[in-house]
Order: C-alpha cells, then sequence, then structure tokens
C-alpha cells in the first residue's frame, strides 16, 4: 500500500503542476503505473476496480462504441489535462474525432462517465463540480452496486441547470448518439 497524507487543516500544502507530474513520470520518480488524478495541484489515488465496476465499464464501452458516430472519439481512462494543475482519467470520456488528445479541454467533452463502487460521494458532488467549472456538456456518475446513474446536463459555474437520477431498469441514451441506449438493469 502506498503512503497517503493528510494535511492538517491550516497549513499550506505543495502543490504540483501538470508538467511537474509529467517530468517526475519522465525521471521515473512516480510510476506509469500508479493509478492517480491530479486535483487542483494535489495528487489523489484511484482505488483499484472491483469486478462490478469493470462489468458496468466494459458493458457501456461495448454499447457506445458501436453506436459512436464517426465524429466522435471514445476515450477509456483517457488523460483529460483541464488546466496546468488539474488532469482527470474519467472511465469514459467522448469528445470530437481528430483533436489531439492534450488540447482536448472539459468543454469538448460531449460525455464523461465515472463508474462508481467505493467513490460515489465524491464523483457525485466533488467531481460533478469540477467538471461543471470546467464546462463538460454532460457527465454521468453510474453507482455501479445499486446501478442507478446520476445525468449532469448544462454546465453553469460551480454546479448544473439539470441532474437526474434513472434507476436500474430505466434505459440511457444520449442525443449525440441516437442508437446508443442500455439498461444497467441488463448487466
Amino acid at each position: 500500500m502506498r503512503a497517503v497524507t493528510r494535511a492538517a487543516e491550516g497549513f499550506d500544502r505543495r502543490a504540483f503542476t501538470v508538467s511537474e507530474i509529467l517530468r517526475m513520470q519522465d525521471a521515473g520518480i512516480i510510476s506509469e503505473n500508479e493509478n492517480f488524478e491530479l486535483i487542483e495541484g494535489e495528487i489523489v489515488p484511484m482505488q483499484a476496480k472491483s469486478h462490478i465496476h469493470e462489468l458496468l465499464k466494459s458493458a457501456l464501452n461495448y454499447k457506445l462504441v458501436r453506436a459512436l458516430p464517426d465524429s466522435l472519439w471514445l476515450g477509456v481512462e483517457t488523460t483529460i489535462y483541464l488546466d496546468e494543475t488539474t488532469f482527470v482519467e474519467p472511465d469514459i470520456a467522448i469528445y470530437p474525432r481528430g483533436m489531439i488528445l492534450e488540447t482536448v479541454k472539459g468543454v469538448d467533452i460531449v460525455l464523461a462517465i465515472e463508474v462508481s463502487a467505493t467513490s460515489l460521494a465524491y464523483d457525485r458532488e466533488f467531481k460533478a463540480s469540477l467538471y461543471a467549472r470546467h464546462k463538460f456538456q454532460e457527465y454521468w456518475v453510474v453507482d455501479a452496486p445499486n446501478r442507478r446513474t446520476f445525468q449532469f446536463t448544462g454546465p453553469r459555474g460551480k454546479t448544473w441547470r439539470r441532474r437526474a437520477e434513472r434507476g436500474p431498469d430505466e434505459l440511457l441514451s444520449h442525443p449525440a448518439l441516437p442508437e446508443f441506449s442500455i439498461r444497467l438493469s441488463d448487466y
């Protein structure tokens, strides 16, 4: 298990930039196999994936890829650089085809999906706010154990104009993907 620190409130913390993290990876200080995101300068370790997480992520990927129009691209755990101190790796990100990955920003993300088995509150609250601030067009959080989906659309500042909760038997779809639909209770 990796060492994790929790700074006491009121004390300064050392913030990192994306370029510093990339240099540390190039120098071997941080392994390319480490699973983390850089959130506003702080390294946030990501949990190992469970069976249910991988099952639903695979089902979503399969259905999305089959429905993807030629104008869009699907990234799986793709690094999205939001600014100089933040990069994220949503489980699934759909963005315009032909873009160089390093130039993809939040506003380019047509749909980001996080499949949550252990980080539901973090994904529904903190990540939703972060993705709204960076103007992701739509964001879904899949509550894997319960097969519920929380849909966020219309970013507005730190929040979203519309939030909806879909049950496991409800059909999920997206307007940019007219051939896409999935019912999570099927998996």
